[in-house]
């Protein structure tokens, strides 16, 4: 049984765009193929190597996101309001300070872009809370706790 990668549809979409941008690439990456491979012995022909290295790596990565799309499900908006889900954006506030991060699965976490994974720690933290209650950040530099001012 495959695993299943969960994913917002606007990170569908962008692995998508990706697997597109990437088959693109594949003609041009051919005809470096073929002009290196015009030059003679491939044994020591630096050229056609690293041309082949983008090759592989660039089908490495289009069979990674195709396996990713046809195994997705797509996080729909939480259907409970007022609890902390996968799909949720969530607002806290300390000492003025305000933070807000999107709860998402682990494919499409960016954590400076304020999304983080469901299974990262602080994605554990966040999960099941509701607005007004108390969550702890635990993060290698430091200890923070936070307010839950928002949830949408």
């Amino acid at each position: 049984m495959n695993k299943l990668f969960r994913l917002t549809q606007a990170g569908v979409d962008e692995l998508q765009s990706e697997v597109d941008s990437l088959a693109a690439k594949r003609t041009s990456i051919a005809n470096a193929i073929k002009t290196a491979r015009e030059q003679g012995d491939l044994a020591e022909n630096a050229e056609y190597q690293a041309a082949r290295a983008e090759q592989d790596r660039n089908e490495a990565r289009i069979s990674e996101l195709e396996h990713i799309l046809q195994n997705v499900e797509i996080i729909k908006k939480p259907k409970v309001a007022g609890k902390v889900q996968l799909g949720s954006v969530v607002k806290l506030k300390n000492n003025g300070k305000t933070k807000e991060f999107q709860v998402v699965g682990t494919v499409e976490a960016d954590p400076l872009s304020g999304k983080i994974s469901d299974e990262s720690p602080i994605g554990q933290a966040l999960l099941g809370k509701a607005v007004g209650d108390s969550v702890e950040l635990v993060t290698p530099a430091e200890s923070i706790t936070y307010k839950v001012i928002e949830i949408s």
